[in-house]
């Protein structure tokens, strides 16, 4: 083979070609990215597992998997219905099996109907199947009082995550202080931090008040927005309502302040609702940002943008799967909320974290999850106050389950707190 001049310097001292793609020479915005509920903490927990499974002594039999709602991975039963008309969509013979009821079959046929050649198997507009999106509208009319909602407005995605990521990227532009800055919460879910990492624009972090449940206070909203002209263009203030992780639910004068806020400084709204159907605290109520918005009336109603978002791996339904996988089903409501609780650290756990180059909730996650199978994700990976530390569970698991995976937690951390004082 013969090489042509300048060829030498891509090949390796042992004869072979370098890789063109490595740790590297990859997209260094794809390098920032870090996605907490699937990092470290998920990577050692598999790992346990497999080592389980290969007759490997713990102190525990199984690991609990407490760090993302999973909900049918922890025990929940799918819902029948939604399952025989799935089904039915999928294998179309099978409406003349008297194994399913006639209304799953009604159901069914109305969606094949709706379908490209009677198919789900068929390319949809890219804004999803329009008898599809015409009951999402009629769903979300239900939920907002009579509040009419267009159809035109629903676009069906593949999940939330993809939906919000879509739109960020709609947002996205500029370069150095004209880059796109996007207020987002802390703590916040990580698909924020991550997707914003990837596309390169500004994160402008404002901080949830933790001394009042987690409270959104507008004059944090203004803090961050001044402090964060001085090095970007903001463009787009994103919202969790329940919230992710933190689980507080905003009341509607606090929605009404937001909304009023975004007005005033020019901002595109992002409400993140996909908790809608997790209010359980005595006293709370969701409210969405589309019905509190049109009741403000003119100028908020006819000017202010928003876009918000909504999955069927939430709520009752707890499809994670199905939400990523098909569009045919719409945007509905995954039980079960997550809780942040604050860890106090003795005082030797910092310098002994530090030592093993780890986040001192990081540090304390790690050694719950190899000394007890619970698997939680760290506070860190969610953006905290410094010098506070928190880790984000779940309360998915069945009751038979949960009650133990609460005492180990606590046995754990008197312990813990007895090693490192």
């Amino acid at each position: 083979m013969a090489l042509r001049a300048g060829d030498h310097s891509q090949v390796a001292m042992n004869g072979l070609k370098e890789k063109v793609l490595t740790l590297d020479t990859m997209n260094p915005c794809v390098r920032k990215v870090e996605y907490a509920v699937r990092g470290p903490i998920v990577l050692r927990a598999l790992e346990l597992e497999q080592e389980l499974r290969q007759g490997v002594k713990k102190p525990f039999t199984e690991v609990i998997r407490a760090n993302i709602g999973d909900a049918q991975a922890m025990g929940q039963k799918p819902i029948t219905f939604l399952r025989q008309v799935l089904a039915l969509c999928v294998h179309p013979d099978l409406l003349n099996s008297p194994d399913f009821p006639d209304d799953a079959k009604r159901r069914a046929e109305r969606i094949l109907q709706a379908c490209g050649g009677h198919s789900l198997g068929a390319y949809s507009t890219s804004s999803g199947i329009q008898l599809i999106r015409e009951d999402v509208a009629r769903y979300i009319e239900r939920r907002d009082g009579g509040i009419p909602a267009d159809p035109n407005n629903i676009y069906l995605s593949t999940g939330a995550s993809d939906a919000i990521v879509t739109v960020l990227k709609l947002l996205v532009a500029g370069e150095g202080r004209t880059r796109t800055g996007v207020l987002i919460p802390i703590p916040q879910y990580p698909l924020y931090s991550a997707a914003l990492a990837e596309l390169n624009a500004v994160q402008v972090d404002y901080y949830l008040d933790e001394e009042r449940a987690w409270a959104l206070d507008v004059a944090e909203l203004r803090r961050a927005l001044a402090q964060a002209r001085d090095h970007c263009r903001p463009r787009a203030l994103c919202v969790i309502n329940p919230g992710n992780p933190t689980g507080q639910v905003q009341a509607r004068e606090c929605i009404e302040a937001v909304i009023r806020f975004a007005f005033e400084e020019r901002l595109f709204l992002m409400a993140d609702e996909v908790y809608q159907d997790n209010v359980y605290a005595e006293g709370s109520q969701f409210h969405s940002f589309k019905k509190v918005l049109t009741e403000m009336g003119p100028p908020y109603a006819a000017q202010q943008e928003l876009a918000s978002f909504h999955s069927v791996s939430k709520g009752y339904m707890g499809e994670c799967v199905q939400a990523g996988r098909a569009r045919a089903r719409g945007l509905h409501p995954r039980p079960a909320p997550r809780l942040p609780p604050p860890v106090p650290l003795p005082p030797r756990a910092d310098p002994r974290a530090q030592e093993l180059g780890l986040a001192p909730d990081m540090f304390f996650c790690l050694r719950l999850l190899e000394e007890t199978g619970i698997c939680v994700v760290p506070g860190s990976g969610f953006g905290q106050k410094e010098g506070t530390y928190h880790f984000r569970m779940t309360i998915l698991p069945p009751l038979e389950k949960l009650r133990p995976l609460l005492e180990k937690l606590s046995q754990f951390h008197a312990k813990f707190t007895r090693e490192y004082s």
